[in-house]
């Protein structure tokens, strides 16, 4: 059996990292597009006044668009009559439209200001980041010059993206096979405490559960009554849904996970973060301190950023966020 020199493994990792960030830099943009950064903010800025929404929304399709196929903005695709884009892949249809709106507002501005040299991919980056901070989260550094990718397929989905009703030990798993540890996957989870979750995808939880309950035992009886209200047309209106974070929806902060305890999560992944012995620590920790679950969180984001980026001529600077070149 081989056996590394530990020296030697830091070494190349080490080559590795610094490789990779060589590629990306903070100021990627100072010479090319100067007022890249306040262009993004204003636009964001206001679409997040008007929907205020949208912040959740966006952090979903940043997460959505780095898992499968890393940060290349392939989620913002549309299909084509020859191709099934990943935005059309079943796990997708819920994404929220204020997120794309974001997205194709900021590169409708940054276009007139310096065209055919900021990619969708460092859009989506630096404007999740920007309304992580602007919802009261933690701020981290966001590296640029990521280029957009020139492939999008709804296969290419399935299997990489958790779901709210897979197994605790499933949803590890997708996140582990993209280098991800548990506690950063449990803070990752933290964006929970911004956005909403449609009623059909509670559905199953809330009605006719099993013979004994009407609803999963998980929740608090009083939440689960209050759930069954809020979505009782979910049936006929499908747009019908309930805030991840009943106690402060708009407010980036760590009552998501103080929630979970009390029976108060919505979805099943979300209950099963607290039931699992596996993740329960870490809820308990960030629970007990906001500092260290921003920590983690601002961590494990920048790392979500750098996942999968193509650089140079593997990708390009696409005209339209949601058409390749």
């Amino acid at each position: 059996m081989l056996l590394l020199n530990p020296a030697f493994f830091f070494i190349v990792v080490s080559l590795f990292l610094g490789t990779l960030e060589s590629r990306l830099t903070l100021d990627y943009y100072a010479k090319t597009c100067p007022k890249f950064s306040q262009i993004i903010q204003d636009t964001i800025t206001n679409k997040q006044i008007a929907s205020p929404t949208t912040a959740g929304a966006t952090i979903r399709l940043f997460l959505h668009d780095c898992l499968p196929n890393g940060c290349d903005a392939s989620v913002l695709v549309s299909s084509t009559s020859f191709n099934k884009a990943e935005r059309d892949n079943e796990i997708n249809l819920s994404l929220p439209g204020d997120g794309f709106d974001a997205i194709v507002r900021a590169k409708t501005a940054l276009e007139l200001a310096c065209p055919n040299t900021v990619s969708c991919a460092d859009i989506l980056a630096v404007a999740t980041r920007d309304l992580v901070t602007m919802a009261g989260g933690p701020y981290y550094p966001v590296y640029l010059g990521r280029r957009d990718g020139r492939v999008s397929r709804s296969s290419d989905v399935d299997g990489n993206l958790p779901k709210p009703t897979m197994p605790m030990s499933q949803i590890i798993e997708i996140f582990e096979k993209r280098g991800f540890s548990v506690e950063e996957m449990v803070a990752l989870s933290g964006a929970h405490t911004i956005g909403f979750s449609h009623c059909n995808q509670i559905s199953n939880d809330l009605y006719n559960y099993s013979k004994s309950s009407n609803y999963d035992p998980q929740y608090n009886p009083r939440f689960a009554q209050g759930l069954q209200k809020a979505c009782t047309d979910y049936e006929k209106n499908p747009t019908l849904s309930v805030f991840n974070d009943i106690m402060t929806p708009n407010k980036f902060d760590n009552v998501y996970f103080q929630n979970l305890p009390k029976g108060l999560g919505v979805l099943k992944s979300d209950r099963g973060l607290f039931g699992d012995p596996r993740t329960k620590p870490f809820v308990e920790t960030f629970a007990a301190d906001e500092t260290k679950f921003f920590k983690a969180f601002a961590s494990a984001m920048q790392k979500l950023s750098l996942v999968g980026i193509k650089t140079g001529r593997k990708g390009e600077i696409r005209r339209r966020c949601d058409q390749i070149n």
